[in-house]
């Protein structure tokens, strides 16, 4: 399997992104413009993104749910790629950074807000109460009779 991430750009950079695309290498005035660079600093969660002399920060989230890659030779039969769990976000200089290490929304409109609308909450256990239920499980195990249960 081959390994991917999501890009996710804003409009005018992925604009700019699409134009160099289709421009040929060698038509290029300027082959500084056409260079583009990622790095990320030693936390390897952000970093900068770099398109000709233009920076833009990133960062590295997690997605709140695997995604499947799949692609096709004949248009008939597809073919499972990667599993993508991760996306580099590049945003605007004023655009505030993401909360957290974890995107809380997928990639499309159904999945808006997937971790809190989809996934069920860790229960509130009582750590006191479960070393007590785990002492009487115990002696039970053990032929030792449990009074004073709640």
């Amino acid at each position: 399997m081959e390994e991917q991430f999501i890009l996710r750009l804003p409009p005018s950079v992925a604009e700019r992104i699409e134009r160099l695309m289709n421009e040929s290498a060698a038509a290029s005035s300027n082959p500084d413009e056409a260079s583009l660079d990622l790095s990320f600093s030693e936390d390897g969660r952000n970093g900068t993104f770099m398109i000709g002399n233009e920076s833009f920060p990133a960062s590295l989230l997690d997605l709140p749910a695997v995604v499947e890659s799949y692609k096709t030779y004949d248009d008939s039969v597809l073919i499972k790629t990667a599993d993508i769990g991760q996306m580099i976000m590049v945003r605007e200089e004023n655009d505030p950074p993401p909360e957290g290490v974890e995107y809380k929304h997928g990639l499309t409109p159904p999945m808006r807000d997937a971790r809190r609308r989809r996934f069920r909450r860790e229960p509130d256990l009582n750590a006191e109460l479960v070393n007590q239920v785990e002492k009487h499980l115990i002696n039970i195990m053990h032929g030792v009779s449990c009074s004073g249960f709640r």
